[in-house]
């Protein structure tokens, strides 16, 4: 079977998706965990028994509760700056009094990444911390299956009342008496999702038929996504905030007297936000959360305020499991916050201690093998033995200050013990499954050596593969590795300790992916020997390849290579951002100097030097009569005369400008957004746009920069597009004006209803007009009868409605971005690629590497927090899972998405070229992604256990899976436009 280099690069790449799926699968792992044990409910651990015969404590069950009734009120994304900073003493005043004088206890709780609300969740109601791949299924949590908080309530027959984000609703379904979920990714709503919650408060408090109640409170998170963390609407909704907790604590402490137990209303977030208002990341704004414990059972605070002290956020779920008289959740990684039950007898608090550690305890001797050399249980066991001392001398009688020193001691003791306990767990989040890694890894690298053996051929002028799918199949080396894997599969999924994702499968898929490795591995061997081979002969027929090493060629070559040594290293990979702006800049460098060789070095030469030159010339004139290309007619007659007089008017210095313009544009971009880690930070134009203040300037620059969008693209769109896509561009503006990001300068002051909805959906029915019509363009092209003028049309159409559809997606400030990537492509297009007359291989990798330089201008990053997911809520007016995931990524990848249609519109139009030019664009586009994940994946096996692995490493591996997958869809996008033409010439 014959198959064109580009059909042979997609179908390499979808196998690789498939390598790259089962290694996330293996990689992204299962928390520690407790073993199942069936334990009642009273079946807690006594007091350390005392030395000496005859002495045996008398307290072995659970302790009673502390608390009455407990409020947990979590707001989320809510910093610690905004309680314990300027904005705390401004906005929440209430809070403030209460957290300097009042009856409370303040902390920072830091948060784990992944800095979403799910897995946030979990580790409230958990103490454990949840696996990274949290991340993906927080958009459709599914049900919490481990030990938690709301179990042990719910079994203990206490009554919980929840109110708010609908992902409680689905982790705990049946378990709570009363409950209204709102949904949490709507981020355009703002006050409604909150009141949902506020509606209810002042009918709950004044009932008694309940024991726990949580209300999660949104409005502050979709601030935060929608304006940022300096909005001026971040003030007001702290003071709404501040007006709850007031109303809940006093309604708490009306109903307190008598000898009834204190009530409990605890105050957290479940995450921060960063300067640019998402989350998932690991910057400080992000993990650290206030966490405030407020009841009549404390003492006032008193002298001066002091810093919060530094807790995580796992500790929540141990804490309130004493205070509510309920079991501590058996896969917690948590240790008691003591402060909280001061209040209580030495005793019962050398008890709480005492039932945190052996569970802490319990849980490493389940989870490490060399459990007993553990530091934390070394000083466990030291602690329990001196609490047995301590009972010895309470049982005694003995009140003396020996009995108080020695329980001091203790305490002091317990504490140390259940921080490295707890540090220790922490450590251990993980158990890779290093068999499901393993088995993607080999389809990977397999897929990547396929590839690059198969260079000379996919570059050549045929472009084509004589694939042979009965040689492999009856081969002996096939059945070898193929029944090689097969008992290492079996001894692997019948020996292993813990669940394996790919032991999980049927037989009949696991045979199935066995069976591709072996052909993947029969077909490297064949390529070998036929390279052997073909040495060894004389050629009578050379194919002839269009690679040659030029100054552009090594400049492809040693960048490639640098920047996938630099993932090697985590600031390299925070950073990413500075290597693919040195690519670029370099390569508009390496590219001026081969403009100034052909205009000026050429002309001194000898006159047949100059045939090339003129070749390239009278081919851009002869394309210019099948497509209309932005040459003017003057240029045209010039063309017409010699190339000489050509070299010497404007096109030339326009050409030799052109680099210098790049450059010019690509600094301006870096000014707009700042990125990474480091120098996030830092001030940039973006933040100065975004200001209340500067509204104005961001309504002028959006407006411009829509008039250029169409400019720049409606040159080559019908009458119909045209006019589809300036109406789109004003629904654009008229969408951001209904949401108050800019302003009409004749309407100041209005309030839309709206909210955008109507706007946005108005655009979207000219984005997928355009998007139709080019593809009933297309379709005429492909199916019909074959026209070249006609696929090249719509394939531009279709990419004008992706232009479109950026444009809405876009916040205002990033419409630049979009200007200069399409500015840049028609610079490039008529004064770089068609003068210099690059080849298809190499105008691929540029293609790449600019579309990864504008993956970091939109303000990306390889943090989960610059994902922009208001961007997926554009015109619903409820969320719907497929539509929001769809935009979100088309929005975070709009750069590489665009910058590859580009390419093959920029491809199928020009007539000069091979026959095989699409899929030589295929094929390199193909391998550039090739090449980085599976060296990243190889690295980042090495590095499992690298002290960032979970905030650096991580998240660039989610980020380098998803670019696999909509590489595959390009690449299939790519194939589906492959086709043969009539003539034939050297690319």
């Amino acid at each position: 079977m014959r198959l064109r280099s580009g059909a042979f690069a997609c179908s390499c790449l979808l196998v690789e998706a498939l390598g790259v799926a089962l290694f996330l699968r293996g990689f992204f792992p299962v928390p520690v965990r407790s073993l199942p044990r069936r334990e009642a409910r009273g079946d807690a651990p006594a007091e350390p028994a005392p030395p000496g015969p005859g002495m045996v404590s008398n307290w072995t069950n659970i302790p009673l509760p502390v608390f009455k009734k407990v409020v947990i009120v979590l707001i989320d994304a809510l910093r610690d700056d905004f309680v314990f900073g300027s904005r705390g003493k401004q906005f929440m005043p209430y809070t403030t009094e209460i957290v300097e004088k009042g009856t409370s206890y303040s902390f920072i709780a830091e948060a784990k990444p992944p800095t979403v609300t799910m897995p946030r969740i979990k580790a409230l109601m958990t103490g454990c911390i949840p696996g990274f791949i949290d991340v993906i299924v927080n958009l459709n949590s599914p049900v919490l299956l481990d030990d938690n908080l709301i179990r042990q309530a719910k079994t203990a027959g206490k009554r919980i009342i929840f109110y708010g984000d609908d992902t409680w609703v689905k982790l705990f379904p049946k378990h709570f008496v009363e409950y209204d979920g709102t949904t949490s990714f709507f981020v355009s709503d703002f006050t409604e999702v909150d009141d949902n919650v506020t509606r209810h408060l002042d009918r709950v408090l004044k009932r008694e038929d309940w024991d726990l109640l949580i209300l999660h409170y949104l409005g502050l998170d979709h601030i935060g996504h929608v304006t940022g963390p300096n909005s001026p609407l971040v003030g007001p909704k702290l003071r709404e905030m501040d007006n709850i907790l007031k109303k809940i604590h006093l309604s708490l402490l009306s109903k307190e007297g008598g000898t009834s137990l204190p009530s409990l209303l605890v105050v957290c977030g479940d995450h921060g936000m960063s300067e640019t208002g998402n989350h998932g990341g690991s910057s400080e704004g992000e993990v650290h959360t206030p966490l405030l414990f407020i009841s009549s059972a404390f003492e006032k605070r008193s002298g001066p305020v002091t810093k919060p002290e530094l807790v995580q956020q796992t500790d929540l779920a141990s804490t309130l499991a004493v205070g509510l008289g309920l079991p501590i959740s058996r896969n917690s990684v948590g240790s008691l916050i003591l402060p909280v039950f001061g209040s209580k007898t030495m005793r019962e608090q050398l008890r709480f201690l005492h039932l945190n550690g052996f569970q802490l305890s319990k849980l490493l001797q389940e989870n490490t093998p060399a459990y007993e050399k553990d530091p934390g249980y070394e000083h466990f066991k030291i602690a329990e033995k001196s609490h047995g001392n301590w009972i010895k001398l309470y049982l005694e009688g003995n009140d003396s200050e020996i009995l108080l020193n020695l329980g001091k001691k203790v305490l002091k003791q317990y504490v140390e013990a259940l921080k490295t306990l707890s540090s220790s767990l922490s450590k251990q989040v993980a158990q890779y499954d290093m068999y499901s890694m393993m088995m993607g890894t080999v389809i990977i690298m397999e897929v990547l050596l396929l590839l690059l053996l198969s260079i000379p051929k996919a570059l050549s002028n045929q472009a084509e593969f004589e694939v042979p799918l009965s040689p492999p199949l009856y081969s002996l080396l096939f059945y070898l590795t193929f029944l090689m894997l097969c008992a290492v599969h079996v001894i692997v999924c019948t020996s292993a300790e813990s669940l394996c994702y790919f032991c999980s499968m049927s037989w009949l898929t696991a045979v199935g992916v066995m069976m591709l490795i072996s052909a993947l591995m029969c077909g490297i061997f064949s390529a070998v020997a036929k390279i052997f081979e073909n040495s060894r002969l004389p050629l009578k027929n050379p194919v002839v390849s269009t690679f040659s090493w030029s100054e552009i060629n090594v400049l492809i070559l040693a960048g490639t290579a640098g920047h996938v040594l630099s993932l090697g290293a985590s600031s390299f990979i925070e950073e990413e951002h500075q290597t693919w702006y040195f690519l670029i800049n370099t390569l508009c460098l390496a590219v001026c100097q081969e403009l100034c060789r052909n205009y000026f070095f050429l002309e001194e030469c000898n006159p047949r030097h100059n045939t090339p030159v003129k070749q390239n010339f009278d081919s851009i004139r002869v394309t210019s009569q099948y497509k209309n290309i932005d040459i003017s007619a003057a240029d045209s007659l010039k063309l017409g005369k010699d190339t000489s007089e050509f070299v010497k008017g404007s096109h030339k210095w326009i050409s030799l400008a052109s680099p210098w313009v790049i450059l010019i544009c690509c600094r301006l971009l870096r000014s707009l957004n700042q990125t990474g880690v480091q120098w996030a930070h830092r001030p940039d134009f973006g933040h100065w746009l975004t200001s209340s203040e500067h509204e104005s300037e961001l309504s002028f620059l959006a407006a411009i920069s829509l008039l250029m969008i169409f400019f720049l693209v409606q040159r080559k769109c019908s009458l119909v597009s045209k006019i589809a896509m300036a109406l789109g561009l004003l629904g654009v503006y008229s969408y951001r004006a209904a949401i108050g990001n800019v302003i009409f300068p004749w309407q100041h002051d209005s309030k839309d209803i709206s909210k955008g909805i109507t706007e946005a959906r108005f655009v979207y029915v000219f984005v997928l007009g355009i998007v139709f019509t080019g593809t009933k363009d297309l379709l005429k092209s492909q199916v019909v009868s074959p026209d070249t003028s006609m696929k090249s049309t719509g394939l531009w159409e279709v990419y004008s409605g992706l232009v479109l559809l950026a444009a809405l997606l876009f916040r205002p400030h990033n419409l630049p971005v979009l200007v200069f990537c399409l500015l840049i492509q028609t610079v490039m297009t008529n004064y770089i690629w068609r003068p210099l007359k690059f080849d298809a291989a190499q105008i691929s990798v540029m293609h790449y590497w600019f579309g990864q330089a504008f993956f970091f201008f939109q303000g990306n990053s390889n943090g989960i927090a610059t994902v922009d997911v208001s961007a997926g809520f554009v015109g619903l007016e409820s969320y719907m899972e497929i539509p929001a995931i769809f935009l979100t990524a088309f929005a975070a990848y709009a750069g590489p998405l665009l910058w590859a249609i580009h390419l093959l519109c920029y491809l199928s139009s020009e007539l000069g070229r091979n026959s095989a030019a699409v899929g030589h664009g295929c094929f390199c586009y193909a391998l550039m992604r090739s090449i980085p994940v599976a060296i990243y994946i190889v690295l980042v096996t090495g590095l499992r256990y690298h002290l960032f692995i979970w905030s650096v490493f991580s998240p660039k591996l989610l980020y380098e899976g998803v670019h696999v997958f909509i590489t595959a869809a390009i690449c299939l996008f790519f194939t589906a436009m492959d086709q043969n033409r009539s003539h034939n010439v050297q690319d």
